[in-house]
């Protein structure tokens, strides 16, 4: 038998809402397990919220040859006030959300010119993301 084939694996969840009144938000774990030798950490664990998952969209559309598939939407109507439920804090949404945020980055860092952007390494695996970062390619060491 040879050698494992190299894996990369990405498990969105744990969500968590936190915050006040508009200030209220819902994070979610980021969690990494690889031996692609392109990633600086074989395994890492992050906290993104939806806005974090936008700018990475973003940056890939910028700075990359990459189709970047669509995020799951705004959920613009579950804002509205005066609903029955929680809105975008109900658990069955979060839950839906983390299942195509999910399916989102799994398909962006599947792919192999993804893999090779700055902005994909920082938001998988630093702690904070800096977004005043300087777009690069990563190289293989």
């Amino acid at each position: 038998y040879g050698p494992p084939s190299n894996f990369l694996e990405i498990d969105v969840g744990n969500p968590q809402t936190v915050g006040v009144g508009r200030g209220r938000f819902t994070t979610y774990e980021i969690r990494v397990k690889t031996n692609l030798p392109i990633f600086k950490l074989k395994e890492s664990t992050v906290r993104r919220r939806y806005s974090d998952f936008e700018w990475l969209r973003n940056e890939l559309e910028r700075e990359s040859k990459v189709v970047v598939p669509p995020l799951p939407g705004k959920a613009l109507l579950r804002q509205l006030p005066f609903r029955g439920d929680d809105g975008i804090f109900d658990d069955s949404f979060i839950e839906e959300r983390k299942q195509a945020l999910e399916q989102f980055i799994n398909k962006v860092a599947g792919h192999p010119l993804a893999q090779n952007e700055r902005c994909l390494h920082m938001f998988l695996q630093d702690e904070v993301i800096d977004k005043n970062y300087t777009p690069s390619k990563i190289r293989h060491t």
